[in-house]
This record gives structure tokens, C-alpha cells and sequence, in this order.
């Protein structure tokens, strides 16, 4: 596996926004190369016969069927409102016209 330079530590830091100091790219670079290194070992360990997987065990949907029921009218919806506008709750402004 070729190393990891500084540059490309760089390089990703600055991709992921990250201000990082001279000492600290220093320092990281090799510490990311480790990591590496260990991904590509477990990588290695899998055999053709063993199944990617996303997840350990198997996963199933429980989420449940979208079925349309009655619901309240906008009247009902909003009688108990202690201020209403357009059909809409209205509250107070929280941000100036900045926004």
C-alpha cells in the first residue's frame, strides 16, 4: 500500500473543512496510514465464499402501510389555536427580516 503523504492529509482536511496546523498534519499522517493499513488487512481476511454485509443481522421493514384515515377538517385542526392566519398557527417572529 503506498503511503500517505502530508499533502493528501491536506488535502482531505481541507475537503472536510478541518483547519489543521503544520504540527498536526505532521502527526496525523501517519496515524492515518495505521488505518489504512488495518482496513486493508480485515479486507483480506474475507474469503470469496463470505457475503458482503451492510449490517450483522438481518434486517426487515417495520414500518407500517400508508393508509388514508379521516383526519381533522383545518377548522378543527386549528380551533384551539390561540391565533390563527391563513388557515396556518401563527406565533411569533423569532428572526429579524436579516433572515
Amino acid at each position: 500500500m503506498p503511503e500517505i503523504t502530508r499533502d493528501e492529509v491536506a488535502h482531505l482536511a481541507d475537503l472536510a473543512r478541518i483547519d489543521l496546523s503544520d504540527a498536526e498534519l505532521d502527526h496525523l499522517a501517519p496515524q492515518l496510514q495505521v488505518i489504512l493499513e488495518s482496513v486493508a488487512s480485515i479486507q483480506g481476511l474475507a474469503g470469496d465464499d463470505v457475503p458482503a454485509t451492510s449490517h450483522p443481522l438481518p434486517m426487515t421493514n417495520v414500518f407500517r402501510e400508508d393508509v388514508v384515515t379521516p383526519s381533522l377538517t383545518p377548522e378543527q385542526a386549528l380551533s384551539g389555536a390561540p391565533s390563527v392566519e391563513e388557515q396556518r398557527f401563527a406565533v411569533p417572529r423569532i428572526l429579524g427580516d436579516e433572515q
